[in-house]
């Protein structure tokens, strides 16, 4: 297989969800993913924004990030692949930034478009908890390095009401392709880590993966529901590759399963290059 099979036109920009960055040695977010794609061809970048930020702190952030991706490119534009929260931030910083003309694409990974009845209704009974747990964990980003966190406040933003506002005043800009993917866990016990979340979420609005539905994530060019081929199913943490191995051995019997989360960017890559992006 060629080893150019990822070398897309523009470079890739990663943008990471909520709670953790991409600035080592503290986080690693993206697993095997980025030097797989490195070896493969591609470009690749990092958004560096603040974790637990609100979408238009780190929008604004981006924009200087993206420009200087460009001067040292010398590329016109950038292909974006963000999961979770970071891709709102990429929605809005093309749309409200006015970041159309340099963005060819967007590629959202569970991403929260239309917000979460689950957010809804734990800031509706518990609004006391969450504003002093987020008080105390924006002293704990800031001593990972956020600049500016506002925990609170991003995950208000993660409302359906929120969102139903920020979508309209986010529109799609014409000059840039979107597409977006969803994920679900089989059970509870597909990843550990992610039951108590799972089970929650599951309560209030059926299959997730461990944070968001497919109702959640779905929005422009919607490629489906993906899971695994076993019965493990793929969490919000496996999307971007946290474990750095393969789910299993086994080969995808459907065309919406992956074994190996890298693969599954390596597609995401090869189809930007042949849509000539």
């Amino acid at each position: 297989m060629s080893a150019l099979r990822c070398q897309t036109k523009y470079p890739i920009l990663l943008l990471h969800g909520m709670g953790f960055h991409d600035r080592l040695p503290i986080h690693y977010y993206w697993g095997r993913i980025p030097r797989v794609l490195r070896k493969n061809g591609a470009s690749v970048w990092f958004g560096d924004q603040d974790g637990n930020a609100t979408t238009m702190s780190n929008a604004r952030y981006l924009v200087r990030v993206i420009r200087r991706i460009l001067e040292e490119t010398g590329a016109e534009k950038i292909n974006i692949i963000a999961h979770s929260k970071g891709g709102l931030e990429a929605r809005y910083l093309v749309s409200s930034m006015g970041m159309g003309d340099v963005v060819a694409s967007v590629t959202t990974i569970s991403t929260p478009h239309n917000g979460s009845v689950t957010v809804d209704t734990l800031l509706r009974k518990f609004p006391t908890i969450i504003r002093i747990g987020s008080a105390v964990t924006d002293l704990g980003r800031r001593c990972l390095g956020d600049r500016n966190p506002h925990t609170y406040w991003a995950i208000c933003q993660f409302t359906t009401d929120y969102m139903h506002r920020f979508n309209k005043r986010n529109p799609d800009d014409p000059r840039v392709f979107y597409q977006s993917y969803a994920f679900v866990m089989k059970s509870p016990l597909s990843d550990p880590v992610m039951a108590i979340p799972n089970m929650i979420v599951r309560s209030f609005e059926g299959e997730n993966d461990g944070l968001l539905t497919p109702r959640n994530a779905k929005w422009t060019n919607f490629r489906g529901v993906y899971t695994g081929p076993t019965g493990r199913g793929i969490s919000h943490p496996d999307e971007t590759d946290y474990r750095q191995y393969r789910f299993t051995k086994q080969k995808p019997a459907g065309e919406h399963e992956i074994s190996d989360m890298a693969e599954f960017y390596l597609r995401i890559a090869e189809d930007l290059k042949r849509r000539g992006f």
